[in-house]
């Protein structure tokens, strides 16, 4: 392979002695325990979409939704395995980055590291105006009220103007102050608790952990309160019909549901601060996808059973649900609860970030700046700030809504390539296994796919065509909305490929179905997705194109 090809790859062997670089790295603490990077997976996990987004998700698919977050949760466990298994591999901080390096080179590496900006910064923006949400209805529990002006965004106001409804966005835009023609409106606690999280992961990752740590057990007592509470509110007439707008409405909620499951991978950014990250790193992951699946589907369950799911369309759902029902002691619990959930999960996703641009910097594609280590703190200090800027500014303009399809994009089409890349890893040598097994490392089991992936194949398509008749011819018309069904098509094409390759090569079926199954989240994604999904992409390859390529470390 040439050496100035697109698609040159890192060794495994040379990233795990140079540290992901050619250098020397020992400025990060390896400070965090399997508990910690657990109790971190449950912090990134458990908030927005918990407290928020899981309200237009039933609103979509009413009780079936719970369908749809057993889907997302097989397709993130069998991604989390492949996180999993290079995690064990390859133990040095870059998340998916570094794993599309050394499976499908350089190009596709920096695709990746460019699409994770969406999960973990972006993503972030959908966290801050959710928790300024949650945090202005505490204040307004002790009687502090803040201008509306100073509790919604610029786009959202304008929005509100434009149609007419939402009572905040017009007293904001009538009540706002002016700067000559401009009118000030912003989220002034989203905007500073995205400061003081920046604060917090610059000083260390030792006070990090210790404060998120500390959260978790708080909103996991919380989160067990109200399933507790609300259980005694179910009516199960509620969960009838269960699939109200069918299984298109049920798909229809796939950026709010798998947005709440994202951030499992985040573990994988702080492989370079764990103690023992090819042994507990896959153990962090797993056990947090677990924990906190368990958790989604019992709330999803309790919250269409206590009332009906067309009331659930709200930004704030668990509090809706207790103020439907007169419970007003726990709205104050839920208001606490949603704030220190979504203060943790935005310290778990700018914890991740910087590192990730840490490792692209070490390796060239981004600036040296961002791989510099504060000789005090012991974190990426530059790339923490950056991150924290980036989530900032977009915060004065963007809306929620936006931010939730376009965070869900990106971290899907990533996961897409994490599974294939552990699809095409050199399989390890007889004595590379025994060494793992005996020091306690991951590994998944192959299990040869070459009957089975095409079984299951038909298998489904028979379930399909027996229980909806018309599903398939359905999917040819393209005469109402295309997006669906073209992607749909393009779907069943790739598993028709993927079989014929897996009765010929043999595959693993466990990063095969993890492929097939994220694959099958992004058919549920709008032409608007995918619209502002190729812009950013597009961008990305500029930049790529214009400085990293010319400076990544490999044409050294």
């Amino acid at each position: 392979m040439s050496q100035n090809s697109l698609f040159r790859k890192k060794k495994i062997n040379t990233i795990i002695q140079q540290g992901g670089d050619g250098e020397e790295h020992t400025g990060l603490h390896k400070v965090l325990t399997v508990r910690d990077l657990t109790f971190f997976g449950i912090a990134a996990i458990i908030g927005g979409g918990t407290f928020s987004a899981i309200g237009n998700a039933c609103f979509s698919g009413g009780p079936g939704v719970v369908i749809l977050y057993i889907i997302c949760a097989i397709a993130c466990g069998f991604t989390a395995m492949c996180y999993a298994e290079f995690a064990s591999r390859v133990p040095v901080s870059g998340s998916a980055y570094t794993y599309a390096y050394v499976s499908f080179g350089e190009l596709f590496a920096w695709i990746i590291g460019w699409a994770l900006i969406m999960e973990y910064s972006i993503g972030n923006i959908y966290v801050a105006f959710s928790w300024s949400g949650y945090f202005t209805n505490l204040l307004e529990s002790f009687h502090i009220h803040l201008p509306e002006w100073l509790t919604i965004n610029y786009q959202s106001a304008h929005d509100a103007i434009i149609d007419g409804k939402g009572d905040e966005g017009i007293a904001a835009w009538n009540n706002a102050p002016m700067l000559g023609s401009l009118r000030i409106i912003f989220d002034l606690p989203a905007v500073l608790i995205n400061v003081l999280i920046t604060y917090l992961v610059y000083r260390g990752t030792k006070e990090s952990r210790n404060f998120s740590n500390a959260m978790v057990m708080i909103k996991l007592l919380i989160v067990l309160l109200v399933i507790a509470v609300g259980i005694f509110y179910v009516d199960i007439d509620n969960w009838t019909p269960f699939m109200p707008n069918g299984f298109g409405g049920v798909m229809g909620g796939v950026s709010a549901v798998f947005f709440a499951y994202i951030g499992f991978d985040a573990v994988s950014t702080l492989a370079e601060e764990s103690q023992n990250p090819q042994r507990d790193l896959p153990r962090g992951m797993i056990w947090s996808l677990v924990i906190c699946t368990i958790l989604y589907i019992v709330l999803a369950l309790i919250l269409t059973g206590m009332v009906s799911y067309t009331q659930l369309g709200v930004s704030d759902p668990l509090a809706e649900i207790f103020a439907l029902k007169g419970v007003k002691w726990m709205l104050f619990i839920v208001s606490i609860a949603a704030v220190v959930a979504m203060t943790s999960v935005m310290l778990v996703f700018q914890l991740g970030q910087p590192r990730i641009w840490m490792t692209m910097s070490r390796d060239g594609l981004m600036p040296k700046k961002f791989s510099g280590i504060h000789p005090k703190y012991k974190t990426p200090g530059f790339a923490t700030i950056v991150t924290g800027i980036v989530v900032g500014l977009p915060i004065f303009f963007t809306d929620e809504n936006f931010v939730l399809d376009f965070t869900s994009i990106g971290t899907l089409f990533a996961f897409v390539l994490v599974c294939g890349g552990v699809l095409i890893l050199s399989p390890q040598s007889q004595e590379e296994l025994a060494e793992r097994a005996t020091r306690g490392k991951f590994r998944i089991p192959y299990v040869n796919s070459k009957f089975i992936f095409p079984a299951l194949v038909v298998l489904s398509a028979g379930i399909i065509q027996y229980f909806f008749p018309d599903y398939f011819s359905g999917i040819v018309d393209f005469s109402g909305d295309a997006t669906n069904h073209i992607s749909m098509v393009i779907f069943f094409i790739l598993c028709i490929v993927m079989s014929v390759l897996a009765f010929l090569k043999n595959l693993s079926l466990i990063p095969l179905l993890g492929l097939i199954s994220c694959c099958y989240l992004l058919t549920g994604m709008a032409l608007s997705n995918w619209k502002w999904f190729g812009v950013w992409l597009v961008i990305g390859l500029v930049f790529y194109f214009c400085y990293g390529k010319k400076n990544s470390k490999l044409n050294v």
